[in-house]
């Protein structure tokens, strides 16, 4: 069975959430550069950087034609017409689960960017009829990614040991899933508490966007 295409464009409250494409070679090049020091820890493909332009431009191809097919989609996280960040919904093993990432950008940290993106993808993971369940996964010793997944009403399920790949990184991987039937009653919950306290919903809800 084709996988169906991922959406290429969201918006959130504050955030568009778009595909990044090679035309954003440049753009991309900038928002990883000033973020080297701060992805570190925890973003094994920062041992890749600096990447020369040519080699970025083909990892963008490939990103594209993986998307083209039916599966992930590599976004940019844009607030007011700049890059804050990174983030993505990411196709895995099982066919009816689908990852959530994301990075935010150092100067943009502690103003809820990734738990706001990941709320809106996840909720875009579930306008997908073949998806169940939606998982986010980090080391342990990142405990600011952590911290997202549960906020949002995830629940942890469960650690396992994994390889070291990053120097911030202790080799464990915390898995925090959420299903389709959980995260319906999260969203019911969270509205009528909002109609009972007369400020109504906490956040938009998502809706598409062009680039």
């Amino acid at each position: 069975m084709v996988a169906v295409q991922l959406p290429e464009a969201v918006r959130s409250r504050r955030l568009l959430l778009r595909r990044w494409t090679v035309d954003d070679v440049d753009l991309l090049a900038a928002a990883v550069a000033n973020n080297i020091e701060h992805l570190r820890p925890w973003m094994p493909w920062v041992a890749d950087e600096p990447m020369a332009r040519s080699d970025r431009a083909a990892v963008m191809h490939d990103w594209d034609r993986s998307w083209r097919s039916g599966g992930d989609v590599v976004m940019a996280m844009v607030l007011d017409d700049g890059v804050v960040g990174g983030t993505g919904l990411h196709r895995g093993r099982d066919p009816r689960c689908l990852e959530i990432g994301y990075w935010v950008d150092r100067d943009h940290t502690g103003q809820g960017l990734a738990t706001e993106a990941a709320e809106t993808l996840t909720g875009v993971a579930f306008s997908m009829p073949d998806i169940e369940t939606v998982e986010i996964h980090h080391d342990r010793a990142n405990v600011a990614s952590g911290a997202v997944p549960a906020r949002l009403g995830y629940a942890c399920a469960g650690e396992r040991p994994d390889r070291v790949q990053a120097p911030g990184e202790c080799g464990i991987d915390c898995t925090w899933r959420v299903t389709r039937a959980r995260w319906a009653a999260l969203r019911a919950s969270q509205l009528a508490a909002a109609r009972i306290s007369g400020r109504g919903p906490r956040r938009r809800p998502m809706r598409p966007a062009g680039r």
